[in-house]
């Protein structure tokens, strides 16, 4: 078993006072509400029901905490980019979130999920930008792939990957599936180097 299947919840935080102490690794998942990101964590973790997922987008309206072991933490950002949400939740949440990903000390990467069919949006175009200025590297699940062929889904990853590389040397995608549980091993490589997790041999 390696330490992503030994993940258990730590805490949901509302506001920047209820966050854990800034100490050791977290790893933040990121994504427009409709891009599989708790399907991600779930499958990356082995666990079906650790993290919640929703047919309604926008459901996850906190910061959430994973905890791996006592240094080491996934974290469940509230998705972007939702319609049905009040525009005083969504200024909440634009605020909370640039402070967390600009202030974080511990916060070592961000994975990034776009549905396959629907990349680039400008969101995430705007938050690549973002963590381009910071320092802050990005790696790419490109969701569903499950869905579009296997053609087509190389096609979108290069160009994809060519956008990124125009951006920053610090970002690097790859296909993704949970249905099929496609690219898990992948995903949890990146995660290693950023944790400084060491695999047991």
């Amino acid at each position: 078993m390696n330490i992503y299947h030994q993940a258990t919840y730590l805490r949901s935080a509302h506001t920047l006072d209820q966050l854990p102490e800034d100490h050791g690794y977290e790893v933040a998942f990121a994504g427009r509400s409709n891009a599989g990101k708790s399907s991600a964590i779930n499958v990356v973790t082995h666990q079906k029901g650790l993290a919640r997922t929703s047919k309604t987008p926008g459901r996850t309206q906190q910061i959430i905490f994973f905890q791996l072991d006592d240094s080491r933490r996934l974290v469940d950002l509230p998705g972007y980019g939702y319609a049905k949400v009040p525009l005083a939740v969504k200024h909440h949440w634009q605020q909370t979130l640039a402070e967390y990903l600009q202030n974080r000390d511990c916060l070592k990467g961000l994975i990034l999920l776009m549905d396959i069919r629907h990349p680039l949006k400008e969101y995430d175009q705007q938050l690549l930008n973002w963590c381009k200025s910071s320092n802050m590297p990005v790696h790419v699940l490109l969701t569903k792939a499950d869905k579009i062929g296997f053609g087509t889904g190389k096609e979108v990853l290069q160009q994809v990957k060519n956008y990124l590389a125009g951006v920053s040397e610090n970002f690097s995608a790859q296909l993704f599936s949970a249905l099929k549980g496609k690219g898990i091993e992948e995903a949890q490589e990146c995660l290693n180097r950023w944790l400084e997790v060491r695999e047991e041999i």
